[in-house]
């Protein structure tokens, strides 16, 4: 089975109100099996939209419909409320390839 993934591009405008969503969507990641691959850290960005101001975040799943599930679960749905008070982001979730 291919692993799923999350790539979550996140502008923050509220620091404080952010670290109430880390705790709020570590909840819905345990939950899931999500493990982080990249959380914020240095970065370089190429394209539009883009931003190395931006947190870039990489999260894996063991497969693509857990990633799904997540995200859409009750438990990031709190989260999430907390992050849209807190940021701006966009996710990707996607189905990992396997050669």
């Amino acid at each position: 089975m291919l692993k799923g993934y999350w790539i979550a591009h996140v502008t923050i405008h509220n620091p404080e109100r952010y670290k109430d969503y880390v705790t709020a969507n570590a909840i819905a990641f345990k939950k899931y099996g999500a493990r982080f691959l990249a959380r914020g850290g240095q970065n370089e960005t190429h394209g539009p939209g883009l931003s190395a101001t931006q947190r870039h975040v990489v999260l894996e799943f063991e497969s693509y419909g857990a990633a799904k599930a997540c995200y859409e679960s009750p438990e990031y749905a709190a989260a999430m409320k907390i992050r849209d008070e807190a940021s701006t982001a966009s996710i990707v979730i996607l189905e990992g390839w396997e050669a």
